[in-house]
């Protein structure tokens, strides 16, 4: 069985993480699109993102364009890798449920 992943399993930072793997490697999304993608508060969002950033999962780019502040989230190589890993798991979680007869 692949291995769950407790950080991912979260559901906004499930959310992140799926929005960021669907991007071509190395490519980001701005905090307001990820904010917008989720449903997501400024300040749920950015805890969110630094918690995935401490374990090595996403970068985060901050840069100014013209005077404005811009947030990129990243996936990292590693991110992508835990990332699959814990879909695996629930894959081997539903179809574990599919084998088994209901209770009656």
């Amino acid at each position: 069985m692949a291995a769950f992943d407790e950080i991912i399993h979260q559901p906004l930072r499930l959310r992140i993480m799926a929005a960021l793997n669907a991007l071509p490697a190395g490519t980001g999304l701005e905090f307001a699109r990820l904010k917008k993608l989720t449903g997501a508060t400024d300040g749920n969002l950015g805890a969110h993102i630094d918690t995935l950033a401490r374990v090595g999962y996403v970068t985060i780019d901050k840069a100014f364009v013209g005077k404005k502040p811009q947030t990129t989230v990243t996936l990292a190589a590693g991110g992508r890798t835990a990332f699959a890993r814990h879909v695996a798991s629930l894959q081997d979680i539903i179809a574990g449920a599919a084998v088994k007869p209901p209770d009656a």
